[in-house]
């Protein structure tokens, strides 16, 4: 899943007069992967060294000259190119210190770009669309110029890539509303000349992004209406005859981005690779709708994997070198490591709960089967899984008369003991056919009322339609927060535990009231068996001979950890001497309340993307990812060392599931956490236990040969009954 690291700042902006632009013309890469040349909208030019943030050379034209053109560093001559007021091409070297002193020559038409590849000659693009290689140009600098484009089209964006082992200067221009696309071949010299179909009237591409994969080029472009389009076209397409039509260049809709309160107006769009983009100036779909947000989609699975807040006005510029993106944003250019490794579906979906408890329960309804889609398989009407409860309220319950549309008028009017016993019956009924559409009706007309009017709510109908497992948060949004304000835990429980899709904002929603809930109201609630089970015999602690599982023991009972604290910050014994105190020690004492600890475990069971996740825990206070960090250390000090987490059939959470929420909390409240005093000893424990993960790993590393050596021996078919062999592995 791809991933946006911790950024930092490479340098200041240059006010601009225009308030609405950066200062920043261009950024090219230099010598290697850790320099860059940054040319500002004005009169200067600055190397910079990007590990160190500081600039390692600077030049600057007179006063009454302005760059016109992003400078190039020429990877055959160690030079850099730049053009000033539109005709005056300037080399230069690095030991060079006024730039009026050094090589100039000046043209006959005016410049639009000067682009550069690595080991490739500089090229000059012209504003009239005429390309030439540098040597040859500045061998005659007076040499004319040819016009390719129409009198009323101008340039609007341009790369230049190597393609075939030869340079490819691909530039996008405006005329009269119309946006065409030039593919400009060197050798030999070759012209190509596409024309993209509009989009809604008045609206034209905010940015471009090009690439080269497969002998085709691709090209996005982002309208304001979020829109993200891909075109492709072949490199060995047909030339572009004087006075011929462009060819149409057909497009696919590849993204489509929110856009907050109106139309875009400062973004852009990056290709990344052949399954990520890099966007800038959109909103994030889970923080509302500011648009100062850098984020990278992947575009293979249409899912937002990464995102990061950008501080102060976004410009809508974006450049990316060696795994780096550079962006301006309010007074400064920023740098971002980030990371876009191939992707999975399950890691674009989300983290799934655990297999384990989840292999005897049935798909829900509204999700289809993949044989049935692939394969055109017969799927075979859904039944409501029945537990004992409904077991009962069936034999209990005479079968309704009523039709689904009479039961969805009466739940407008009729009292709650009326409308349970109806729905029931109507469930209840051996003929029912179609059971999905059904229940989402009634389960969304029974929220719809119990909103409107505080005097009706059926829980107990409400939870009979979620047993049913043909509800998903999708088909009912407004059902689990209603039950979270009728403080209806057990239909909470029941919906993280059948619900697929709960967004994480209800997610999160779900924790803060949880986590807040007073444990005595919580013991009040009647909750799932199973789960209520797990945690009164997590909590005894009586089950476990010692604190090993598997020959691994937790960090806080090795004899190593004596950089663990309790959580109070106080130090623990070693093991040699606190052996018979260990279930005394804080890490040993649930937190909180049993079943607070069973909803807390439902949370932990849910589906999540670490992306749309994030920015919702940030909006816990410090008391509250504090109290769920102590019982995310209570839970996994207890998984560590008991067995009891691995028996089928009781609902619990994995090691791992623990293990990734203290890394998302720690993720998004690290500084918070660092600044609070109660916190300290709590941070030492939970570095204590990434410690001893990293050395199981590291032991389960030393084994794998010993394991890959077995794996090789070739077994002998006629040992008999039984053989006795002595096996050397070194």
């Amino acid at each position: 899943m791809a991933a946006l690291y911790e950024g930092y700042t490479l340098c200041g902006l240059v006010q601009a007069e225009n308030p609405s632009h950066s200062g920043i013309q261009g950024i090219e890469a230099e010598r290697d992967s850790d320099h860059v040349v940054v040319t500002d909208s004005t009169r200067s030019v600055t190397l910079f060294k990007v590990s160190d943030q500081k600039p390692l050379g600077s030049w600057t034209v007179k006063q009454g000259q302005t760059l016109t053109c992003a400078a190039v560093y020429n990877s055959q001559t160690k030079e850099y190119v730049a053009v000033s007021d539109n005709r005056v091409i300037r080399v230069w070297k690095e030991g060079d210190i006024l730039l009026d002193k050094a090589f100039k020559a000046t043209v006959s038409s005016d410049v639009w770009r000067v682009h550069s590849v690595p080991g490739g000659e500089p090229v000059v693009l012209f504003q009239r669309g005429a390309v030439r290689l540098l040597d040859s140009l500045l061998s005659a600098p007076q040499q004319p110029i040819e016009d390719i484009l129409a009198p009323d089209e101008a340039i609007r964006w341009s790369i230049n890539i190597v393609a075939e082992a030869q340079q490819l200067v691909i530039f996008t221009t405006e005329q009269k509303g119309d946006h065409f696309l030039y593919l400009q071949r060197l050798n030999p010299n070759a012209l190509q000349r596409y024309r993209l179909e509009r989009e809604e009237p008045g609206l034209s591409p905010l940015s471009f992004s090009a690439s080269y994969r497969e002998r085709h080029v691709s090209l996005l472009y982002l309208y304001p209406n979020g829109h993200v389009y891909q075109s492709v076209a072949s490199v060995r397409g047909p030339r572009a005859e004087e006075g011929s039509q462009a060819l149409p260049l057909p497009r696919s809709l590849l993204l489509r981005l929110p856009v907050g309160e109106g139309p875009l107006a400062a973004a852009a769009v990056l290709d990344l690779d052949e399954a990520h983009v890099a966007v800038v100036g959109v909103p994030h779909p889970s923080a509302g709708a500011g648009e100062d947000f850098l984020c990278i989609w992947n575009t293979n699975f249409q899912t937002l994997q990464a995102g990061k807040e950008m501080a102060g006005r976004i410009y809508g510029q974006l450049w990316s070198y060696s795994s780096k993106l550079f962006i301006p944003h309010g007074k400064v250019l920023s740098v971002i490591p980030y990371e876009c490794p191939t992707s999975s579906l399950a890691s674009a979906l989300g983290k799934l709960r655990q297999a384990g408890t989840q292999g005897e329960r049935t798909a829900p309804a509204s999700v289809p089967s993949w044989n049935s889609a692939l394969h055109g398989e017969k799927v075979q009407p859904s039944r409501p899984m029945e537990t004992r409860k409904t077991r009962t309220g069936r034999k209990s319950q005479p079968a309704s008369s009523l039709t689904v549309g009479q039961v969805l008028e009466l739940i407008k009017t009729a009292s709650v003991e009326e409308v349970q016993r109806e729905v029931a019956g109507l469930l209840s009924r051996a003929d029912m056919q179609d059971l999905q559409p059904s229940v989402g009706q009634l389960a969304s007309s029974l929220v719809a009322r119990s909103l409107s009017d505080s005097a009706f709510y059926p829980p107990s109908t409400l939870a009979q339609l979620v047993h049913t497992q043909c509800l998903c948060h999708s088909v009912c949004p407004d059902l689990l927060l209603l039950a979270l304000e009728r403080k209806d835990y057990f239909l909470c429980q029941l919906c993280l535990q059948l619900f697929p899709d709960v967004p994480e904002a209800v997610t999160c929603a779900c924790l803060k009231t949880f986590i807040s809930v007073p444990d005595g109201d919580a013991e009040m609630v009647s909750l799932e068996p199973d789960s209520v089970s797990f945690m009164e015999a997590l909590i005894a602690g009586g089950r476990g001979q010692g604190g090993l599982q598997n020959g691994f023991s937790p960090a806080p009972f090795e004899e190593d950890s004596s950089d663990a604290v309790s959580v109070g910050g106080a130090p623990t014994q070693t093991r040699a001497e606190d052996k018979e105190k260990t279930s005394a020690q804080p890490g040993q004492i649930c937190p909180v309340g049993l079943h607070k600890a069973v909803l807390l475990n439902e949370i932990l069971q849910t589906a999540y993307s670490d992306a749309f996740l994030l920015p919702h825990l940030k909006d816990l206070s410090s008391q509250q990812v504090v109290l769920f960090l102590q019982y995310l250390q209570f839970l996994y000090l207890k998984c560590s060392q008991d067995a009891f987490t691995q028996m089928p059939g009781l609902r619990s959470p994995t090691l791992t599931q623990i293990m990734d929420w203290m890394c998302l909390l720690l993720d998004a409240h690290f500084t918070v956490l660092v600044m609070t005093p109660e916190a300290s000893g709590l941070l030492l424990n939970l570095h204590s236990f990434v410690k001893s993960q990293v050395r199981l790993f590291s032991e389960l590393g030393k084994i794998e040969g010993s394991l890959q050596e077995l794996h090789k021996i070739k077994v002998k078919k006629d040992v008999g009954q039984y053989s006795i062999e002595v096996i050397e592995l070194f």
